[in-house]
């Protein structure tokens, strides 16, 4: 009988060939296993090259991830600085740098090396973040390992981001605030940089094991944060009328803050596609503050307190 060279089916969700040469519009494969970074499995279990480039919700998505270190770094200046210290500005600003910074270098370092636009794959689904979980078993006993970016880059950018924000701020933040934490203690001035030093590893560990789930949750979980923030630190704070934060301008900008974030979470859910129905949403964004400012008078405890026991 005559010999038929079949070649053996490419088994597991994420295993391809890859492309060993091209004479005309005839290919020649390899072996069945992981493709090259950079490339994909296409229909056909072929590693082709990722050509495409992110999306709007891509883009959102890398968005929220590289806010993050900052809005933390932020927050744990303000929260480590007093009322004594002047330079938490000059902090603040220098965290804005140092991610700016980090985020320039990062998307230039990325391919096409030297561009800020970046070459990608299209997210299809949720497995396409944890390939390493449906590398195939043909016979039970030996594992064909298949693990590659098929969401190329948006899995790794985070961690290149995060290590150059982590060392601009080695570089940076111990100098500026040696020189100007004058109103701090000796070892008060530096808590916010050891702060980063365990929140930095936390997010790392975050985008790992939850990234795909970030990349799909992320606009319900910045609603979500903004609001229940808003109303903490308005309740905190306690904000009452509307010339206590017109006479407080660092009250202003905390509130402004929460609306541009809750702004990012309507743009993000929303991904302005149909630009005349999702616009309008936008005139949402300072409904949940002036709700609060016009019952905090209601709800205040004391008037509860004192109502219940006129009651009684």
């Amino acid at each position: 009988s005559a010999a038929v060279d079949i070649q053996p089916a490419c088994l597991g969700l994420y295993c391809g060939r890859t492309v060993l040469s091209v004479n005309g519009s005839v290919e020649t494969y390899g072996d069945c296993g992981v493709c090259p970074r950079g490339q994909r499995t296409d229909d056909n279990k072929i590693c082709r090259e990722c050509l495409g480039s992110p999306d709007r919700y891509d883009w959102l998505y890398l968005g929220f991830m590289a806010m993050l270190p900052l809005v933390l770094h932020w927050f744990f200046i303000e929260w480590y600085s007093g009322k004594k210290s002047s330079s938490a500005l000059l902090q603040h600003l220098t965290a804005l740098l140092e991610c700016s910074v980090a985020a320039l270098v990062t998307l230039l370092l990325s391919d096409p090396v030297g561009s800020l636009h970046i070459r990608s794959c299209p997210v299809k689904k949720l497995s396409d973040w944890y390939t390493m979980l449906y590398n195939p078993s043909p016979d039970y006993i030996t594992t064909v390992h298949c693990t590659h970016e098929a969401v190329y880059p948006l899995y790794t950018i985070v961690f290149i981001y995060y290590a150059f924000c982590l060392v601009l701020m080695m570089l940076l933040r111990p100098l500026l605030v040696k020189k100007i934490a004058c109103g701090l203690g000796r070892s008060d001035r530096f808590k916010s940089i050891y702060a980063a030093l365990y929140f930095f590893p936390i997010l790392t560990v975050l985008q790992a094991v939850g990234g795909g789930l970030l990349y799909y949750a992320f606009p319900y979980i910045i609603l979500v944060l903004s609001l229940v923030t808003l109303a903490v630190y308005m309740s905190a704070s306690e904000v009452e009328f509307f010339k206590d934060l017109l006479v407080r301008k660092k009250r202003l900008v905390v509130l402004f803050s929460h609306w541009l974030l809750h702004a990012y979470g309507i743009i993000s859910i929303s991904k302005l596609d149909k630009l005349e129905q999702d616009l309008p949403l936008l005139a949402l964004v300072p409904a949940p503050a002036l709700f609060y400012l016009m019952t905090a008078k209601y709800t205040e405890p004391s008037r509860i307190l004192s109502e219940g026991g006129n009651g009684h």
